[in-house]
């Protein structure tokens, strides 16, 4: 069976696959956000709840996406396109892939300029540059490199040039030989970190805060901030995941390699929480942090630390694993999408997507400097204040993630007929089958809509 694009590729196993799939899904929300909204909205409580939102919501979609990149065996635009034609609908369909694509692009953009932060970091750390800092400087040393579009730029550079180096290569050379790398390196480096802060970290109270269950905290916001939390760690509404299905032969079984998708990213983010409370915690330092934690309350810790220099350095490994494995499953979905619409073939089709995804990054790159006084969309109350990072963060992940995602889930449980869903899936008509298709066209359309309304017309 050909793969996407009648490429002929395929993932050579389904473990290349999982962690092809587990390193798109993880990334810098894993690591900082998911713990921080942990602890602070109920501890275990708020976890039954992502995981209920997570399996409930999250694994049908990612069940619906890879399904229907097997079954077009193409781009996210194709294979919508290509499904709606042998169910007897109509190829415009297709808009949802390419909207899908849109929106990984936009991400693409920015989340390389944030990964440029993680190598510039892992830089500082290594070079022992935290030693002795203290709150001021740790918060200078962050707005220096914000102020400084040169060498952004030259992060957000280095950071395409091995995007292109991996992607070029394709599925199995390309893709599955970096994950093999990125992955273990990144659950190796959380390992590392979780072991060091049973010993040298205050590992009570991070169970406190993390697992302590606080029902008092649950409201309808809450359950909210789940949905959200897990619909864009998993990565659904990209178009990647389809493509992703495109690769996957047809002995693959989809409900389990789905599964397993979603308990890994959880388990990740669940470990990255106990890798950096414990610190932040025998330090002092300030659990709610949010995005801060990382780059300006944790090299507080590094500084002071035993070994802060070689921890600090392990930290920033994990990061760039994460955000490096995130940036490939992006950019491997717009390749797919410009080689086969474009007729660009893959070696250069990477370079036109690395290229304007580099100059829109340039946008984000100003904007925290030269342009911080731009807000795109201010007319809107959701975008009020934002700067132009900031709106393109919330256009992709508030908006376009949702809009892709209840019309994937419309398209696939109301316009495709159950034989072809039960083929695909490869599953009985049973008791699974009935909850899939149930949750699909019933429940998470009309979630996702209420949370993109509530999402655009409330300030933030």
């Amino acid at each position: 069976m050909a793969g996407a694009s009648g490429s002929g590729e395929q993932w050579s196993s389904r473990l290349g696959f999982l962690l092809a799939a587990v390193g798109f899904a993880v990334g810098m929300g894993n690591i900082w956000r998911f713990p921080y909204q942990l602890g602070e909205n109920g501890g275990s409580a708020f976890l039954i709840i992502y995981l209920c939102c997570a399996l409930g919501i999250g694994l049908p979609l990612l069940i619906t996406e890879i399904s229907i990149g097997r079954r077009g065996q193409g781009s996210a635009s194709k294979s919508f396109a290509n499904v709606a034609v042998e169910c007897g609908r109509s190829r415009n369909w297709g808009w949802v892939g390419t909207l899908g694509i849109f929106c990984a692009f936009v991400i693409l953009s920015y989340y390389t300029v944030l990964s440029g932060w993680t190598l510039d970091y892992f830089v500082k750390a290594s070079t022992g540059a935290f030693k002795g800092v203290d709150a001021d400087a740790t918060s200078s040393m962050f707005g220096a490199l914000l102020g400084s579009p040169a060498k952004l730029m030259f992060w957000n550079t280095l950071v395409h040039i091995l995007i292109i180096l991996i992607i070029r290569q394709g599925v199995q050379a390309g893709i599955e030989r970096a994950v093999k790398v990125l992955m273990p390196a990144l659950f190796g480096a959380i390992l590392i970190m979780v072991i060091y802060g049973i010993f040298a970290g205050d590992m009570a109270t991070t169970l406190r805060f993390l697992l302590e269950p606080d029902f008092s905290k649950i409201t309808f916001g809450t359950v909210m901030k789940a949905i959200g939390q897990a619909f864009f760690s998993i990565g659904i509404g990209m178009g990647s995941l389809v493509v992703f299905g495109a690769y996957m032969p047809k002995d693959f079984s989809i409900p389990s390699s789905a599964t397993y998708v979603i308990l890994l990213d959880t388990g990740v983010a669940v470990l990255a929480g106990f890798a950096i409370f414990p610190l932040v915690f025998q330090y002092g330092l300030n659990p709610g942090a949010g995005a801060g934690l990382v780059f300006q309350t944790l090299p507080l810790a590094f500084g002071q630390m035993p070994g802060g220099q070689v921890f600090g350095a392990v930290f920033f490994v994990l990061l760039i694993s994460a955000a490096l494995s995130s940036c490939i499953g992006l950019a491997e979905g717009v390749v797919n999408w410009v080689d086969e619409h474009l007729k660009i073939p893959r070696k250069q089709g990477i370079l036109w997507v690395a290229g304007a995804g580099w100059i829109l990054g340039i946008a984000s790159i100003l904007g925290f400097s030269t342009w911080s006084e731009v807000r795109l969309l201010d007319f809107i109350p959701s975008y009020r204040g934002l700067d132009i990072f900031d709106t393109l963060d919330t256009l992709a992940a508030n908006n376009l993630l949702l809009i892709g995602g209840a019309c994937s889930a419309i398209f696939f449980g109301w316009l495709v007929p159950k034989a072809l869903k039960l083929e695909e899936i490869n599953v009985k008509d049973g008791l699974f089958f009935g909850f899939w298709r149930f949750m699909i066209r019933f429940v998470i359309p009309p979630i996702l809509i209420v949370t993109l309304v509530m999402g655009i017309t409330e300030a933030g």
